[in-house]
């Protein structure tokens, strides 16, 4: 099993999750954080005066996969994540060793 983390731009979150259901993902944990990395922010006008934002807003979503699945995972969230510009956002994957369904007592794979 693997995680696998996006950090997305907050309005691409319904194409997003269209996406994953389109391919039979049917869970997902979505955070709202905020952070930077080649955009380093930008500038905002409000009553005419400017503010810099450093920290710009963006969506975590996290999900728990089957190996066979994460390439077809990678590439939906890719494929409607991006606009082509810079702050589309990154993927990350790492291993789970173990998952368990509190309701159930259900483990890894049927766990999910």
């Amino acid at each position: 099993m693997k995680i696998v983390s996006a950090i997305i731009k907050p309005f691409k979150l319904e194409e997003v999750r269209d996406a994953l259901i389109g391919i039979g993902i049917v869970g997902m944990t979505v955070t709202e954080v905020k952070g930077y990395g080649r955009q380093k922010g930008h500038t905002e006008i409000y009553r005419g005066a400017e503010y810099i934002i450093s920290l710009v807003p963006k969506l975590k979503i996290e999900l728990i996969v089957d190996d066979g699945v994460v390439d077809d995972v990678i590439a939906a969230i890719v494929g409607s994540a991006k606009t082509g510009h810079i702050g589309d956002g990154k993927i990350f994957v790492h291993s789970i060793d173990r998952a368990v369904r509190i309701r159930t007592g259900e483990e890894d794979l049927a766990a999910l």
